[in-house]
């Protein structure tokens, strides 16, 4: 799965969770959730429970600290994908 398909199912998945819409159609792989999207914590944590349903994947807890903006989750997301 190529970077713009896994931005494209990503931004689909955290529509339902963004403050800002105007940022969500912006999107880039530097967007912060919790700052540009205003995404609080606590959805983030269910964006996450989504991402792994998605694509099935694991995110271990170590990973899941990492997931705070557009590009960290890419990489791993791409790095569960590729470890299947």
């Amino acid at each position: 799965m190529d970077r713009i398909t896994i931005i494209e199912n990503l931004k689909n998945i955290i529509e339902p969770f963004v403050g800002d819409k105007e940022a969500l159609d912006n999107l880039t792989e530097q967007t912060d959730f919790i700052k540009d999207l205003n995404i609080n914590s606590a959805n983030l944590v269910d964006i996450i429970l989504d991402v792994e349903d998605f694509f099935d994947i694991q995110i271990d807890n170590e990973s899941m600290e990492k997931m705070l903006n557009i590009e960290a989750t890419i990489a791993i997301v791409e790095e569960k994908l590729a470890s299947k």
